[in-house]
């Protein structure tokens, strides 16, 4: 096991983890500007100028006293919000299989060594050189 992790962070795996933390988090922002300018939009379009960021259950409405200042404010299910950041969650997981999968496209596969004798074979010349 400790040879594994060894391996891990000398190997540059460390390093490869780094940069792909760092890609997600770019990645995660640039997508959540696509689903959030230009899908939902477009999806509004096609559900009736819909915006799903302000749709919502409301479960306590606001407190507003004479003055119009909220003194107590809305208690409410964001499930608009939820559903846009499922969207970002399936853009995003898509985006990765992608990255991924061209990543290991890249990749060399690596030769297996040369196989050398099997047991009984080594078990059978050391028989036949005690026979000598």
């Amino acid at each position: 096991m400790f040879k594994e992790f060894k391996e891990f962070i000398t190997g540059g795996n460390v390093i490869e983890f780094a940069v792909a933390v760092i890609m997600a988090g770019a990645i995660g922002s640039v997508v959540t500007g696509f689903v959030n300018n230009i899908v939902m939009p477009f999806v509004g379009h096609f559900t009736g100028g819909v915006d799903f960021a302000d749709k919502k259950i409301v479960l306590d409405e606001a407190v507003v006293d004479a003055a119009g200042k909220i003194t107590t404010p809305e208690n409410a299910i964001m499930w608009g919000s939820w559903v846009n950041t499922i969207i970002n969650l399936i853009i995003v997981g898509f985006v990765m299989f992608l990255i991924v999968k061209a990543y290991n496209k890249t990749k060399k596969p690596v030769e297996d060594a040369p196989a050398g004798p099997s047991d009984n074979e080594l078990l059978m010349e050391i028989r036949d050189a005690l026979k000598k």
